[in-house]
């Protein structure tokens, strides 16, 4: 059984939840355990969406540094690829994900809410890149991520400085998509990710697929991949029925079987 990272599978929802109190630090346990999470989340039919959640007090304060203080470089280089992998497991989830935000989300915390579709956050949540206040810089995704989210230049200033930045500001900065009360982060996170459950399950892993995809090549790439795509759905049962509906009764009223 996992100690720190489980799967919560409800209503063709699954919560992947942090439960390492008090801060959900992150260490190689914390790794393993959310790459097996995330894995499981992407293998499982009956999971059609996904919630990232730490619990209503922090979502993830960032790496265990007690574990870390003494590491050398080549202990350091046997183990990042380790926690590169557990957060590019959680980016890969063919389906949509959302990171549900209370308190703390900072370094590797913060490089995992990065790796959602969506982000919903606490009015009292804060988020940052602080590696560099230690002497190092993000190991998780959070260079390349963040510029990709923000912009490069509003990045390099996060990262740089290593500041926190509170809700209002990664709001206006495109950092979350939408902040509530603390006591919605997760119901609200749930409704968003409950949308999607009986949804076109290809159709939805597909758009996952090409819009990631076309953000690593030219437009002209990325439009070739979208026309593979495109057509490749049309062998599904989900767009027949979404046609036939559409119709037979309008917009919106299809019944997917998500196959």
């Amino acid at each position: 059984m996992p100690e720190f990272v489980r799967l919560e599978v409800e209503d063709s929802v699954g919560t992947i939840r942090l439960d390492r109190p008090p801060m959900n630090a992150i260490d190689d346990t914390v790794h393993r355990e959310l790459r097996a999470a995330a894995e499981e989340a992407s293998d499982r039919g009956d999971v059609r969406a996904v919630v990232l959640y730490g619990g209503p007090k922090v979502f993830a304060a960032g790496a265990d540094i007690k574990h870390m203080a003494d590491m050398s470089y080549t202990d350091m280089v046997e183990r990042a690829g380790g926690l590169m992998g557990a957060v590019t497991a959680v980016a890969k989830i063919p389906k949509p994900v959302v990171a549900a935000i209370t308190g703390y989300a900072l370094g590797g915390g913060c490089e995992i809410a990065l790796a959602a579709d969506y982000r919903i956050c606490s009015e009292t949540a804060r988020l940052g890149q602080p590696e560099i206040l230690l002497g190092i810089i993000p190991g998780a995704g959070g260079t390349q991520r963040l510029p990709r989210l923000v912009g490069t230049s509003r990045a390099k200033e996060l990262i740089f400085t290593g500041r926190f930045v509170k809700a209002e500001e990664a709001l206006a900065i495109g950092l979350v998509n939408t902040i509530v009360p603390a006591e919605q982060v997760y119901p609200s996170a749930r409704a968003w990710a409950a949308q999607f459950a009986a949804g076109p399950a290809f159709a939805l892993r597909a758009a996952k697929e090409v819009i990631d995809a076309g953000l690593e090549v030219d437009l002209d790439t990325g439009l070739t991949i979208e026309r593979a795509a495109f057509a490749a759905l049309f062998a599904t049962e989900d767009r027949a029925a979404g046609m036939r509906s559409f119709i037979e009764e309008g917009p919106g009223k299809a019944r997917f079987a998500g196959r």
